[in-house]
Formats: C-alpha cells, structure tokens, sequence
C-alpha cells in the first residue's frame, strides 16, 4: 500500500464525504480507491473507442473564470467537424453547463474531451457514447 496526500477545496471534500457515508464507505481511502478504479475504467472505455461514435459530452464551467469562454469557444471552433449541436444552460450565477452532441472518429472525440477538461475553470466534462452501428 502507497499513501499519497491531495488537496481538495472544502466543499468538494464535504460533498465527497457525504457521498461516502450514503454509500456506507467506512474510510475515505476505500473511497478515493473506488473513485481511481472507476477514473481508470472510464479511461479505458474512452481509449478504446470504436472508429465512429455518436454521443453527447457534458461540461460544467465556472463562467466567471477569466478568458474560459474564449478557450470554449475556439476548443469547439476546433473540433467544429464532430459538433453537431450544442446546449447551454445556466445552472446558477456562476455555473454553467454545456451539453454537445458529438459524431465522427472515436479517437477525435476522445481527444476533444480530453482538451476540454484541461480548461481551467472546466469543474466536470463526460463522454456518454453510443456506437452508430449498435442504433440500426
């Protein structure tokens, strides 16, 4: 066994906790390890994505962060060839969320979440995908 040390800001960790205790964990490292499996599991699923896929890609962003909505933009200018559409939704004040309908090579989308979620101020991006073929 490795011990490691995070930082997490407050609300993240209180949140985290009570999510712990809803689900019976008796320790945050039995948690946190959970939580890394899953990361891992879902890293896996996303490297090996078939050559075509249709899916969505859900963002939350604190849109008060400076010059986040012009990386947005031009990330999605970027990848403008796997967009298909694009909703917006103001979750509160400070938060927003964005749900983008993708469709093209696997591997482009793979790499268009994974720039999204490198923005600062970008708090949470997910792939949720379904294979073309699966659909006919």
């Amino acid at each position: 066994m490795e011990r490691i040390s995070i930082s997490l800001p407050g609300k993240l960790l209180r949140e985290f906790d009570r999510v712990l205790r809803e689900k019976g964990y008796v320790s945050r490292s039995e948690g946190i390890r959970d939580a890394i499996r899953s990361y891992i599991m879902e890293h896996s699923h996303i490297s090996s994505l078939p050559a075509e896929i249709a899916g969505t890609v859900s963002v939350i962003y604190d849109h008060e962060k400076s010059e986040l909505l012009e990386r947005l933009t031009h990330t999605q200018h970027e990848y403008s060839e796997i967009i298909q559409s694009t909703l917006h939704l103001h979750l509160d004040r400070k938060n927003c969320m964005e749900v983008i309908v993708v469709r093209g090579s696997g591997s482009r989308v793979r790499e268009f979440v994974d720039r999204l979620k490198t923005i600062k101020g970008v708090k949470f991006a997910k792939l949720t995908t379904s294979v073309p073929e699966v659909l006919s």
